[in-house]
């Protein structure tokens, strides 16, 4: 049974490799939440990651078990201090006990402190209130240990705190949070931090299937549109509105903030009414998202700009509440089994003067059946398959 077990995770790893090697080279983050029952210890999850080798991870909290489990690895972290906490965190001595709690026993391994997530989606004008303030005493009390050029403070926004989005170019904020995000993004400007955003392509297509097209989302050949203000040319959605944020922070007086997807991916299944939450179209939007990484791309308003992205997510959390979309954002199930395959499409095809069969390709193959079966082997020992 173990030998079976160990063949079949051979030949799924083997016919992975791509998206394994692939990878490994990028540098793209991964969000690693944990709002399930059934998901490895920290330990497997560090395995899992170094064999993968991805270096950025963000989490949603500042977990110590999470942390001291990746503390020999070369891993970069974005730790989070939740929304319950914002409102005591305004308090310097608060500030300062969680840092010194929290984030000082596992540096260097955290280079980013995430305070509140979201923040403005909710109608809790103290909690909106807090944001900045709770802000503040982070980076104070990161300054008065002198750690704040090592670690930054940031928050991250959905895409909600957009009155308008389309042309990116009219990016604009809404005009009941103007009060808070104002002084937010000034802060910002004055502690050289990025302004992270959550945006997900999938949730509009969800919501107007007949009017965005599909390839538009997906990164797939399309027509696209073009800023009529700009005429800047966009082929797929989220580009656009990372631009739309520029917009909306330029029009409040600063062109010196760069904008990161702190969230972004899509479903590979969700309830009836959920068009378009496939694997197929899973595989489709993050291996594209992934080519374009690679490829070190700005989008049209900020070219020089490459796209900064965490991934949502790294595995299916099956305790998150709300449609079965959201239970299903993970590119591996808990049991460390891909959900689809996320290869880079094409990579290893063979262009002029080669083939997928040449000579020159044969070496390469050969080595990536070697890589699965060491991997494949470490998730034999992590997983216990």
């Amino acid at each position: 049974m173990a030998c079976c077990s160990l063949i079949r995770v051979f030949l799924l790893l083997f016919t992975l490799s791509d998206s394994l090697v692939k990878i490994c080279s990028l540098g793209v983050g991964i969000n690693y939440g944990q709002i399930a029952d059934n998901l490895p210890s920290p330990p497997r999850v560090a395995t899992l990651l170094g064999s993968l080798n991805i270096t950025r991870v963000k989490l949603y909290d500042a977990d110590p078990n999470v942390l001291l489990a990746f503390s020999n690895t070369n891993v970069d972290f974005i730790v989070g201090l939740g929304n319950e906490n914002l409102q005591n965190m305004a308090d310097p001595v608060k500030a300062q006990n969680w840092i010194e709690q929290k984030v000082v026993p596992h540096l260097p391994r955290i280079n980013s402190i995430l305070v509140g997530n979201e923040v403005f989606i909710s109608n809790d004008t103290q909690l909106r209130a807090s944001l900045l303030p709770a802000m503040q005493a982070v980076y104070r009390a990161l300054a008065d240990l002198g750690l704040e050029k090592q670690v930054t403070v940031t928050t991250a926004h959905s895409l909600n705190i957009l009155a308008l989005s389309f042309p990116p170019s009219a990016g604009v904020f809404k005009e009941d949070l103007a009060q808070y995000i104002r002084p937010l993004i000034n802060f910002h400007a004055e502690i050289k931090s990025p302004f992270l955003i959550n945006a997900y392509p999938y949730f509009a297509y969800k919501g107007n299937p007949i009017e965005v097209p599909l390839e538009y989302v997906l990164f797939q050949q399309n027509q696209g549109t073009t800023d009529a203000n700009t005429n800047l040319h966009y082929d797929n959605m989220l580009y656009a509105q990372i631009d739309a944020v520029y917009a909306a922070i330029k029009a409040m007086g600063h062109t010196d903030i760069e904008v990161r997807v702190s969230e972004t991916g899509w479903p590979s299944k969700g309830d009836a009414d959920e068009l378009g939450a496939t694997p197929e179209n899973a595989g489709i939007y993050n291996g594209n998202l992934l080519q374009r990484i690679a490829e070190k791309q700005g989008t049209p308003a900020k070219p020089s700009t490459p796209i900064d992205i965490h991934v949502f997510a790294l595995f299916n959390e099956n305790l998150k509440p709300g449609p079965a979309s959201e239970r299903n954002y993970g590119l591996y199930y808990p049991d460390g089994s891909p959900v689809y395959n996320i290869g880079l499409q094409g990579s290893l095809s063979g262009g002029p003067g080669g083939s997928p069969t040449s000579p020159a390709s044969t070496p390469t193959k050969n080595a990536l059946s070697v890589f699965c079966f060491l991997v494949c082997f470490m998730a034999c020992l992590i997983f216990g398959l």
